[in-house]
């Protein structure tokens, strides 16, 4: 059976998958990326990783993977191959391609950014299946967006395009580690709404989860907790539907696993901000955490598809 290797890599684990032709995951499994090791530690557990896949193909299947994708945090230059920074895993311009095309014996190897990554795969096959516009936002640790036009994720002129979580929703407001105030995921990540939650609670182990049930509950110092979260996303989600007029807004990460206690307060939220711009439909994420697997599957198709397109028509491998 074809299949290609996927690595869906996180700052504190890794996802990896066998992914067939057709999008299945034929094989999945996790690994720790051992980033309190240091950054050399971390790519050579990536590098393992996948020659770890390699091998159970070969004996699953009978033949090596046909390609492999990856997906990194940080900024990327998927252009030239290169994870140029990430915080969370203390790595600069590591030429992860290359690597990894080394350590897999010549497979060509596609490299992309793990949110950009995600919306790929949840446009083409999970929520926004059908979309030829929308925008992935996926709140957890932090906040990020992916921009689908079609059957693409537009990366931008520099590779920083979606970065919706610093879009300044409350200016002059909590101090953001890229240098600005008042960014969005300051306020609206789920990482925001547990630090909120944990102190207005008095509960220092309260999460964004705990949050969500008292909501439920009614406990009117959650529900405020909530909404002031809603209202911050809200904001930051009409910015972008303002300069991107998106059909769909698909909202994944941890935070949206409340479910309609998300849902609908930020749906009537969004709808109360806007005026002239077309609401666009606001909906779940569809694919779970297996997003970035399946994006650094349909990473890995696409850069076989595109090596194919350039082969000649005297290729004795192009079928007529």
């Amino acid at each position: 059976m074809r299949h290609v290797i996927a690595l869906d890599v996180g700052g504190t684990g890794m996802k990896a998958a066998l992914v067939g032709a057709d999008g299945t995951l034929l094989y999945e499994a996790r690994r720790a990326t051992g980033r309190k090791r240091g950054a050399e530690a971390v790519v050579e557990s990536i590098l393992g990783f996948a020659a770890e896949l390699r091998d159970y193909g070969l004996q699953r299947y009978g033949a090596p993977a046909c390609a492999a994708g990856v997906a990194v945090p940080g900024i990327v230059d998927a252009d030239r191959g290169i994870a140029v920074y990430a915080a969370n895993l203390g790595w600069r311009d590591v030429p992860l391609r290359a690597l990894l095309s080394e350590r897999l014996d010549g497979l060509p190897v596609a490299l992309g950014h793990d949110v950009r990554t995600g919306g790929l795969a949840e446009g083409r096959i999970g929520a926004g299946d059908g979309a030829d516009r929308f925008l992935f936002v996926p709140l957890g640790t932090g906040i990020a967006g992916a921009i689908g036009i079609g059957d693409r994720i537009e990366a931008g002129a520099h590779g920083y395009a979606g970065e919706i979580g610093h879009i300044v929703v409350r200016p002059g407001g909590v101090p953001c580690g890229c240098g600005q105030r008042g960014c969005l995921e300051r306020y609206a990540s789920a990482s925001a709404v547990t630090a909120a939650w944990a102190e207005a609670s008095g509960d220092p182990d309260a999460d964004a989860a705990d949050c969500a049930k008292a909501v439920e509950s009614g406990d009117p110092a959650a529900v405020q907790v909530w909404q002031t979260a809603v209202d911050a996303l809200a904001d930051g989600l009409v910015t972008a539907l303002t300069l991107l007029d998106p059909r769909t807004l698909i909202i994944g990460g941890g935070l949206a696993e409340a479910g309609e206690t998300l849902f609908a307060p930020l749906r009537a939220a969004v709808e109360a901000r806007v005026t002239f711009q077309k609401l666009p439909a606001v909906v779940p994420a569809a694919l779970g955490d297996t997003a970035g697997c399946l994006g650094a599957g349909l990473l890995a198709w696409d850069l076989l598809a595109a090596d194919n397109s350039t082969e000649t028509p005297h290729d004795p491998e192009v079928s007529a």
